[in-house]
């Protein structure tokens, strides 16, 4: 919850003004019934017609004043709430795209989209009813219990004596609800999860007549999740009609007794009337107070599944000192020396590897390359290629060895100079739904002309420039509209268009015929002679040209030099050509 008041502080005024409001309004509403039972046991004896005027019309207009301040405050509780939900998420957003390649993976992406949307929905409701129950209930309660003792303190015994066991029950049983309604969100990130493998992969699902298998899978999570969702509702509902239940046996009472004081002369039934509605307003305070714990326990749930990312590991800037871009960028320009990496926990608690806990993705790398230099790494799926740029980049740190760019450790550079200098393009990256203008500017300051130069580089031109609307053409979701081809040109136009010193091409030519596939790689090299470029291929064609070589296999390199004399030396790269290529050694 500290969290929801830390947010509710940056708008101490507006919530204050929505309190103040709320509570005048509040007050208001108490005056009703005391005026009811001066009319009826004082103004009406009386007989004066104007006198009763009068009265009635000083009841009429607080009724008027507190209708209207009511609604002021709700709509100004209101507002505030949107706000602070509006800076939750925005703050939620920036985190999550600032976690730490280790932390990003241990919260999840179903997870933290449930918690950018369901959970900061429910701090948002949370944050309207602190503005508005929490003001109206406690004053009813504790107005209406004064007001009472001050009339009738015999029959203010009854509601006394009641009172401290509600309030007992809402406890006990909201600290019950706030693990069941942890426990419902965490199901909510299960059905996220699968909902979204369904809608990303539904060509996958359909083709492969899947789609029972999934319906299977999303109605066991669905189900798992509403059984949840049921009985915390079922244990936080259960406030409401057992306070009904004593508030009537309550009223009950109150009538009884009030009929019993009436007939014996010890009080007015004025009195009584007005008890009766205050005894309302007290009931309405208490079911407001049910209704308050409900929402704090879901909102508490919520609200620590937030935190829980907000105190996630974040990027880190460089130390204190430490230049964020070198003014010369030393050379070699990339090196790895004895690299070992495994996904999982803190590299601190691994960097030894004790036993075999946890298999190395990547065990021992060393290599270098001068800027200018080109690089391809070949091998079989999971061998650790794409690992390699990950820990390149910065989104995770080697557990032993030092990766190095511009002569300097990765670990000291601020994340973002790392990045200006990496022109990317990886496995399964993604077309936005936007124009392709702004697909491959993204949000950089690009003329037209840089634009359509990374456009021809990526062989990518001649196809925009056949579109109706050519570089203004919207691409759907995911670029859905666009072959695969098509898609790979444009994320390559999209790495090349800022000149990066560093260029890395993972994967990402392997939707294009071999022709296409040379012509955007005589290019590339054309553009610039001083770009140092990283590719990862399948095929042996993309990389033989190359200045270097690596062929990786279970995180290790078997074997690295160019293609002439990789055939001589390496028997894996050898086998790989002869299948793709049916080329041999003697």
């Amino acid at each position: 919850m500290r969290l929801i008041f830390h947010h509710m502080g940056r708008y101490r005024l507006p919530i204050a003004l929505a309190v103040g409001i709320k509570l005048a309004g509040t007050l208001s509403e108490l005056l009703l019934p005391y005026i009811l039972e001066h009319i009826i046991d004082h103004v009406v004896p009386s007989g004066d017609l104007q006198l009763v005027l009068l009265w009635g019309g000083a009841m009429f207009l607080a009724a008027f004043v507190c209708r209207s301040l009511n609604v002021a405050a709700n709509r100004r509780a209101v507002y505030n709430a949107h706000l602070i939900s509006y800076d939750v998420r925005q703050a939620l957003f920036e985190k999550t795209i600032r976690l730490t390649g280790p932390a990003s993976d241990t919260l999840g992406l179903p997870s933290l989209i449930s918690r950018m949307t369901s959970d900061s929905y429910n701090v948002q409701s949370a944050v309207q009813q602190l503005q508005s129950l929490c003001v109206r209930a406690p004053i009813m309660l504790v107005g209406g219990m004064i007001v009472s003792l001050l009339m009738d303190p015999v029959l203010a015994m009854i509601l006394v004596i009641m009172l401290p066991i509600l309030i007992l029950l809402i406890f006990l049983i909201s600290s019950r609800g706030i693990p069941m309604f942890t426990a419902v969100q965490q199901k909510l990130d299960t059905v996220v999860r699968i909902m979204r493998e369904n809608i990303t992969g539904i060509r996958v699902v359909k083709a492969l007549s899947k789609e029972d298998h999934e319906r299977e899978r999303f109605a066991g999570a669905n189900d798992a999740m509403t059984r949840r969702d049921i009985a915390a509702a079922s244990v936080m509902a259960l406030p409401g009609p057992l306070m009904q239940l004593f508030l009537n046996t309550g009223l009950t009472a109150v009538v009884l007794l009030g009929a019993l004081r009436v007939n014996r002369g010890q009080t007015e039934p004025g009195v009584i009337l007005a008890f009766l509605t205050y005894f309302n307003m007290i009931a309405m305070g208490v079911m407001g107070l049910s209704r308050i714990f409900t929402t704090l326990s879901k909102a508490s749930a919520s609200a620590d599944r937030i935190a829980e990312v907000m105190a996630a590991e974040t990027e880190a800037s460089s130390p204190d000192g430490a230049d964020s871009a070198p003014a010369e960028m030393a050379d070699p320009l990339i090196s790895f020396s004895h690299v070992d990496f495994s996904y999982g926990e803190s590299s601190g608690e691994t960097a030894g590897f004790v036993g075999e806990e946890r298999e190395r993705a990547l065990c021992d790398i060393s290599f270098s390359l001068r800027r200018g230099e080109s690089l391809g790494i070949i091998g079989p799926t999971g061998c650790g290629k794409t690992t390699i740029l990950n820990l390149l980049m910065g989104f995770y740190e080697a557990d032993s060895g030092t990766v190095k760019v511009g002569g300097k450790d990765v670990k000291n550079w601020d994340r973002d100079p790392l990045r200006r200098l990496f022109g990317t393009v990886f496995q399964n990256d993604l077309l936005f739904h936007d124009t392709l203008r702004e697909n491959i500017a993204f949000g950089r300051t690009l003329s037209e002309q840089e634009i359509r130069s990374a456009a021809e580089a990526a062989m990518a031109w001649d196809f925009i420039e056949a579109l109706p609307k050519g570089l203004d053409h919207t691409a759907a979701i995911k670029g859905a509209d666009l072959s695969g081809g098509q898609r790979q040109r444009i994320l390559v136009a999209r790495a090349l268009a800022a000149r990066p010193q560093i260029l890395i091409l993972d994967d990402s030519t392997s939707a294009l015929d071999y022709r296409t596939d040379a012509e955007m790689r005589r290019r590339i090299a054309a553009r610039s002679d001083t770009t140092t470029l990283i590719m990862i291929a399948q095929r042996v064609s993309s990389i033989m040209a190359l200045d270097r070589i690596m062929v990786m296999d279970n995180g290790r390199i078997i074997g690295y030099g160019k293609h002439e004399e990789l055939m001589r030396t390496c028997d894996a790269y050898r086998e790989i050509c002869e299948i793709q290529m049916g080329e041999s050694v003697d």
